[in-house]
């Protein structure tokens, strides 16, 4: 019996690019010994993406579709995907073509070699500017250093897991503030990782702006490390030498002149400390953020519609 495989896609208003991606990723998937379902996870677009995918449904039946009931994110499009997955391989991938079809023949081959998990680890990204490539970069060393989880570089929300792998995603990663690249290099299993260049988006433009990567990354640092709760103690010790250190200049300076002159310093002092203690303040506030969406447990998506899954699929 040949083996099957999933390939996730996340969608999200990308009509000019879909046909073109289905196009090309199917021609790679034909050529495959296994056979293949392609799922598109449509992620509440604006834009005609979801007729598109449903006339491409109803042109091949193994093009399934999962509409969302408005828009929940990449990172539940994707876990979406791995919910409805039956393959015994899964690939998710994005729908620009950023992502190249062509490099599913070496994730398949390294899932006939015996590995879970295949980390696809990006080496050039032009398309993206210098800008976002350094924050990028940044991230992932920044992440390595607070965290106990260490990421592979530049590794990309493409990558393979295999059916084993993706039960405990499933099962046990129900997280409502989430990194699914990070929590597939945290969960073990025999891995590989391939290179591979990132091409230039085929049409539209993309959907993370400075402000959400900046949240996605405040968010995901703090999914896997507690340090920043700690810097309320690395803190306080610090401002506590100053102290001492200011303390003992003021009884020195009444000593030699007779009365301490220290306007400017406790300005600057208090300054400090205020400037601190909002900093640590707002850290935890972040964390009892993320408890409360645990906490809250609303569902990660929510399903409109789907096409061409059998009932023991859905």
């Amino acid at each position: 019996m040949r083996k099957k495989l999933s390939v996730v896609v996340s969608c999200y208003n990308e009509e000019l690019a879909l046909r073109q991606f289905y196009k090309e990723t199917s021609q790679v998937l034909k050529s495959l010994p296994w056979d293949y379902e392609l799922i598109f996870v449509n992620d509440g677009s604006q834009d005609g993406s979801l007729d598109i995918l449903n006339q491409l449904a109803d042109e091949d039946e193994r093009v399934k579709v999962i509409a969302f009931s408005r828009n929940f994110g990449h990172e539940a499009a994707m876990i979406a995907g791995l919910d409805y997955s039956s393959g015994d391989g899964i690939v998710c991938m994005d729908a620009d073509l950023q992502h190249p079809p062509e490099c599913i023949p070496s994730i398949v081959e390294a899932f006939q070699e015996g590995y879970h998990v295949i980390n696809m680890v990006r080496t050039k990204n032009e398309s993206a500017g210098k800008f976002k490539n350094f924050a990028s970069s940044s991230f992932y060393r920044l992440i390595n250093v607070l965290s106990d989880v260490k990421f592979e570089p530049n590794a990309s929300d493409f990558f393979g897991i295999s059916r084993k792998a993706s039960k405990v995603l499933k099962d046990h990663y129900r997280e409502k503030v989430r990194f699914l690249r990070g929590y597939v290099q945290n969960i073990g299993f025999k891995r590989k990782n391939i290179e591979y260049e990132a091409r230039s988006r085929v049409a539209g433009e993309s959907k993370y702006s400075i402000k959400k990567l900046i949240t996605f990354s405040v968010n995901t640092i703090m999914c896997f490390s507690n340090l920043p709760l700690k810097l309320g103690i690395y803190a306080g010790a610090i401002a506590g030498i100053l102290g001492l250190a200011v303390m003992i200049y003021t009884i020195w300076s009444w000593a030699q002149v007779g009365t301490p002159n220290g306007y400017a310093t406790i300005t600057v002092l208090i300054c400090f400390m205020f400037a601190v203690l909002f900093l640590i303040v707002g850290i935890i506030g972040n964390y009892i953020a993320i408890l409360f969406a645990e906490l809250k447990d609303r569902p990660i998506y929510i399903v409109g519609e789907t096409r061409n899954f059998n009932e023991e699929e859905e």
